[in-house]
């Protein structure tokens, strides 16, 4: 069941649990991941970063689209991370229902302004928008790089973006964490950004933390954690195995043990972000995505 973005999270804000964001780059890994998702009874977010479209091609999305309708679970199909308007537009009109302008690294009057052109736009064809305030730290510095995500200024930025969710900054990394740095989250943080914008929250940088942070912060607001590495390198890590033995060519003995130590992975956080049979919450909401394939304008659902 392929719906709006904003009704997918405004459930999970109802009742305190988050979604996860599982970023796709291969087709059979969504095959995969929608699988699980239906097994646990979880809402899904496909998400897509730029680079993964590229490898992937904008046609695919038309086969990810008819598969999350026919599927019983609520899902979106997510853009991570866009850099530009253009971009915004390009995943509008290739079939994503819900889009991320990521300005973070901007003046503030700059990510406001890019912000809410990419809201005015989405909008009107009802695609959610999600923003980001704060940066998420990166693994190259000793810091982080991070910068903290201020509640005056995230309710200023949500009032004039008008996003339907936030992605904010409380002590995440993107990517796998060295074993010398010890993640820790700033919930106390985090509680104070919920109740300041009362909005649907996000948290990037989602794999290799402590599993009881990202259980709490499921609980204390957020609605949305991306996973990447966690789900690519339990793939991976399996695949490498299964390629030792060099007398196998075919993809459908190669991929099977791969595919099945990433569900077993994405089971796991579905779990711990309190996502197991919450589709059940969903049962009355219609599908509510443009067919922009099939319109052009976005009109017919």
């Amino acid at each position: 069941m392929l719906i709006s973005g904003k009704d997918l999270l405004a459930v999970a804000h109802a009742h305190d649990f988050a979604i996860p964001a599982f970023n796709v780059a291969d087709y059979h890994m969504f095959n995969a991941l929608v699988e699980i998702s239906e097994e646990k009874n979880s809402p899904l977010i496909v998400a897509i970063h730029p680079n993964e479209i590229s490898l992937l091609g904008f046609d695919v999305i038309h086969a990810i689209r008819n598969r999350l309708h026919r599927s019983p679970i609520p899902a979106i199909i997510h853009w991570d991370h866009g850099a530009s308007h253009d971009q915004m537009v390009a995943a509008i009109q290739g079939g994503f229902t819900s889009v991320m302008l990521d300005a973070s690294a901007e003046p503030f009057d700059v990510n406001v302004a890019m912000t809410r052109r990419a809201v005015d736009t989405a909008h009107a064809v009802n695609v959610s928008v999600e923003g980001e305030l704060g940066t998420i730290g990166k693994m190259e510095t000793a810091d982080g790089g991070i910068i903290f995500t201020n509640p005056d200024d995230a309710v200023t930025f949500v009032e004039q973006t008008r996003v339907d969710s936030l992605a904010v900054a409380i002590g995440t990394r993107h990517g796998i964490y060295p074993s010398d740095i010890q993640p820790e989250l700033k919930l106390d943080l985090l509680r104070e950004i919920k109740a300041a914008v009362g909005i649907p929250l996000v948290l990037h940088g989602g794999s290799n933390n402590p599993d009881h942070e990202i259980e709490e912060a499921a609980r204390s607001g957020v609605n949305k954690i991306n996973i990447s590495s966690d789900i690519k390198v339990a793939y991976h890590q399996a695949l490498r195995g299964v390629l030792k033995d060099e007398s196998l060519r075919e993809p459908d003995g190669i991929q099977p043990p791969a595919l099945e130590a990433m569900k077993q992975t994405a089971a796991q956080k579905i779990d711990l972000f309190g996502a197991t049979g919450k589709a059940t919450l969903y049962s009355p909401l219609p599908a509510t995505t443009p067919d922009l394939f099939a319109t052009g304008h976005g009109e017919t659902y």
